[in-house]
């Protein structure tokens, strides 16, 4: 019988630094290279900043892209070091229930993942691959909705996948955990997509920085004490990291887009805001 997991708040404290990375989705060569340009240095499989910095991920580290299974044995490890810290999210909770033996349906790339679970009992055999599988169900299955991050005992920042409600910062519940995984949705369109509510246009509280990723922009993009740090890696778009509480963003760029598709939260994304600029030219 399984071990029981659950979810528990967490907290982190500023210390020496954090490194805030933005949705992975299985781009490893791409993350890679965004370590060494933080400055991270590996040594016996681990990577550790000489400044004593941690990472902190915004989870959907698995799918859509090409390399999930080195992203979960990556913050597997590093985790259980107390190296890293990584938030759930949406597509990290659909692999969780499915390693956890629940009826899901894989699609929208976590499809991927299985398949590089396959490919690994193929090659390292049926018992390596039933505990990388039993790690990762862990891992994921016990990540917080959302992490605080503190200095002298105050919030000063909050990572979180997809967006928070500040009455919802430090507590943990089912309708936390839903929120903080997809985001303040309105509905879903007619092929299929959830509708979003923009719910960092709508926050008034200066209480503290909220870092998310989850809905891709472009660039990094700053409003109302909120930062968006998805720029799309998978898409072909970039890799970004914000260094808490330093305040510098560092990117990458993807090598391709690894999805495979044409119209993409990117492509739309910029099809929107020419839109705008044709309603508002002087903006």
């Amino acid at each position: 019988m399984r071990e029981r997991v659950e979810k528990r708040s967490k907290t982190m404290q500023v210390d020496r630094g954090i490194d805030i990375v933005g949705d992975i989705h299985g781009c490893y060569q791409e993350f890679l290279q965004l370590l060494g340009l933080l400055g991270y240095v590996e040594k016996d499989g681990y990577y550790r900043h000489p400044q004593g910095r941690k990472l902190l991920s915004l989870g959907d580290i698995t799918s859509r892209g090409p390399e999930s299974l080195q992203l979960l044995q990556f913050f597997v490890r590093h985790i259980a070091a107390g190296l890293a810290e990584m938030t759930d999210s949406n597509h990290g909770w659909k692999i969780a229930r499915w390693l956890d033996g629940r009826a899901v349906t894989l699609a929208h790339g976590d499809e991927k993942v299985a398949e590089e679970f396959r490919q690994y009992e193929a090659e390292f055999g049926k018992k390596k691959a039933d505990e990388l599988k039993e790690a990762s169900r862990k891992l994921l299955l016990t990540s917080p909705s959302h992490i605080m991050i503190k200095r002298n005992g105050e919030i000063v920042a909050v990572a979180v996948h997809a967006g928070i409600r500040d009455d919802y910062i430090g507590r943990e519940s089912s309708a936390v955990q839903t929120y903080c995984r997809y985001g303040d949705i309105a509905g879903v369109a007619a092929d299929g997509r959830p509708i979003r509510k923009e719910w960092a246009n709508e926050r008034k509280s200066k209480r503290c920085l909220i870092v998310w990723g989850h809905d891709p922009r472009l660039e990094p993009e700053w409003k109302n004490n909120t930062l968006n740090i998805d720029q799309g890696c998978v898409f072909g778009g970039k890799l970004t990291a914000f260094r808490f509480p330093d305040n510098e963003l560092v990117s990458v760029k993807a090598a391709e887009n690894y999805s495979g598709q044409t119209d993409t939260p990117l492509t739309r994304c910029r099809e929107r805001m020419q839109a705008e600029l044709k309603l508002h030219p002087g903006s």
